[in-house]
């Protein structure tokens, strides 16, 4: 019998480092490192998520065939970032120095610190930024022949890129260079609107339909959108190149207001212009995918990056009809440049045969019914264990209403979704669950939408959509007759980010929706990630269980364990309403 052929795929050194473990090109172990050292967007060297892939596999680092890291840092920084600098010099001064306290230490020796962290001393392989965006939607769509677009703030010179896979074999065809780029306009105005870059782009999505299209005009004059894809950016607005905010004056001067201060009130026009930016990025992807069907000529198309993760976008690509069907990498940002350049590997290295479609993202860690009921015990707290072929009909019960619940289940998502293993779920039919989620579980914006999931076989009995979306990453309407029996999940302009789900990608979730199905009728529940507002979603039962108590949710299900917030010891309920008083609605 040959032996597994292992490749470890790596991103870091930016936002959302992560590793990826592939045997014999099948995913076996994907993680971001945030999910262990809790802190948001963690762009660090993935020690933990490597330790935790090579436990799950059985190896070490020995057993390794190839480390891919998935972009090439040198050419990154002596060809794009000096280069710029060195364009707007003596106003890149600062950027030139911010640089330097960045790669010097740590970024220019990403091959050295792979081997000293892994002990490794094989192979390490470099694709492009893009490349691994390309190759993480491609090689997981299972399409034969497809066209590929990536767009992100930048990788090493490409921001967008157009590409065609066929088989084995991808090629990029067409990109668009830095200073222009799509991810970092929509990053702009992010900051514009008072949300933290890299970090809130999915605010504004949200903020979105609250606005009208009032401001395309002035949006037509920062980017320059052309029938085949192509755009430029008026950088006279922009200050990205230069200094260490993205906009200045002149876009202040554009719309007539200057850049909202952080967690100042949101105003009507704030709702405009991130509607009019949310018109102008479905145009731009829109042209993208006709140059790349007329580029290609292929019946299906695969997306990536971090703009892939724009549903709104995406549902209108797929409703434009340009393609049959769309595949979009879920986790499209630079966590899944991990799992791109490892497959890179696999497929231009070691010319490793096409796996089939990927069916999920529960990639991660998982703990056993004997864990969770150790860390409970050692805890002190009280717990309800349910037999599991009850489990989904006694949990069902208790969505019904108002309550809402901590979903805690075997292998963490992989990507920004929580998608039944680690969520917050509630009953989609109360709308007073969309308001209650947002303000006393999320601690988050009251605008923010939610996101349904239904059973993936009656999908067309409540929206606007003929196919499945298990990733949370597209936007359909909800049909009339059902807006007012889910109205939790359905958005100000009666849209929503829907996620179906089927037995084949989660069992015990489906029961349940089942089960909840048997008993209201209803094969909708609302869905949000398992985390409160600045922090990554909930990796262990630790992080649940501080999750739980530390919020309005009123139970807990870890694995087959069921807490009642009700039946909480006093010492625990004291801290835990003490916490809380911070957080107390009006």
């Amino acid at each position: 019998m040959n032996k597994p052929i292992y490749i470890l795929g790596l991103s870091c050194f930016y936002h959302d480092s992560a590793a990826v473990l592939l045997r014999d090109g099948e995913i076996v172990f994907a993680a971001q490192e945030e999910r262990y050292t809790r802190k948001k967007h963690d762009e660090a060297f993935p020690k933990s998520a490597i330790a935790h892939a090579l436990e799950h596999a059985g190896i070490t680092a020995n057993d390794l065939n190839a480390v891919a890291f998935y972009e090439k840092p040198m050419l990154k920084f002596f060809d794009r970032i000096l280069q710029t600098t060195m364009k707007v010099w003596p106003r890149g001064l600062r950027q030139y120095h911010l640089a330097m306290h960045e790669w010097m230490p740590k970024k220019l020796w990403t091959p050295q610190i792979i081997q000293k962290e892994l002990g490794y001393k094989g192979k390490i392989f470099y694709p492009a930024h893009h490349e691994s965006h390309a190759a993480s939607a491609f090689f997981c769509s299972g399409f034969p022949d497809a066209a590929v677009i990536t767009a992100d703030g930048v990788g090493e010179w490409a921001t967008t890129t157009i590409g065609h896979g066929q088989g084995k074999d991808l090629k990029l065809l067409k990109e668009i260079r830095y200073p222009h780029s799509l991810g970092l306009l929509y990053s702009a105005i992010t900051y514009y609107l008072g949300f933290k870059v890299n970090s809130a782009e999915y605010k504004v999505m949200g903020l979105a339909p609250y606005g009208e299209p009032k401001y395309v005009e002035q949006m037509r004059q920062l980017i320059d959108l052309k029938p085949d894809g192509s755009f430029a950016l008026a950088m006279q607005y922009f200050t990205y190149e230069y200094g260490l905010r993205m906009t200045g004056k002149s876009i202040e001067t554009l719309f007539g207001k200057p850049t909202r201060d952080p967690e100042s009130p949101l105003e009507q026009f704030h709702k405009d212009i991130a509607r009019s930016l949310q018109e102008i990025t479905d145009e731009a992807m829109l042209n993208l995918a006709r140059a790349a069907k007329q580029l290609t000529g292929s019946k299906y198309l695969c997306l990536a990056g971090g703009v892939a993760l724009n549903c709104v976008s995406n549902g209108k690509i797929l409703r434009s009809g340009i393609f049959e069907d769309i595949f979009i990498q879920p986790a499209s940002g630079d966590a899944g440049g991990a799992l791109g350049a490892a497959l890179m590997v696999w497929h231009k290295q070691m010319q490793g045969e096409r796996l089939p479609r990927m069916q999920h993202t529960y990639l991660g860690n998982a703990y056993s019914q004997e864990e969770i009921e150790q860390f409970l015990k050692d805890q002190g707290m009280p717990y309800d264990t349910v037999a599991l072929h009850d489990l989904p009909q006694y949990v069902a019960k208790l969505l019904e209403g108002e309550n809402v619940l901590g979903w805690f289940q075997g292998r963490m998502e992989f990507g920004p979704r929580s998608l039944g293993n680690r969520s917050i779920i509630a009953d989609a039919r109360n709308p007073e669950n969309w308001k209650k989620v947002n303000l006393k579980i999320k601690f988050r914006e009251s605008f923010r939408p939610f996101a349904p999931t239904i059973l993936e076989e009656r999908t067309k009995e409540y929206f606007a959509l003929d196919r499945e979306s298990p990733y949370m990453l597209l936007v359909a309407d909800t049909l009339p007759d059902k807006r007012r029996e889910i109205p939790a999940v359905t958005h100000v302009d009666s849209s929503a980010r829907i996620q179906t789900i089927n037995r084949n990608q989660n069992a015990l979730y489906y029961d349940l929706l089942k089960a909840f199905e048997a008993s209201t009728g209803c094969p909708v529940i609302i869905n949000t990630s398992f985390n409160v507002r600045g922090e990554p979603i909930v990796e262990s039962p630790k992080d649940a269980l501080n999750c739980f108590l530390h919020t309005h949710m009123d139970y807990l299900v870890l694995g087959q364990c069921v807490i009642d917030k009700k039946k909480l010891p006093p010492e625990w309920k004291r801290s835990s309403e003490e916490y809380l008083k911070q957080f107390a609605l009006d």
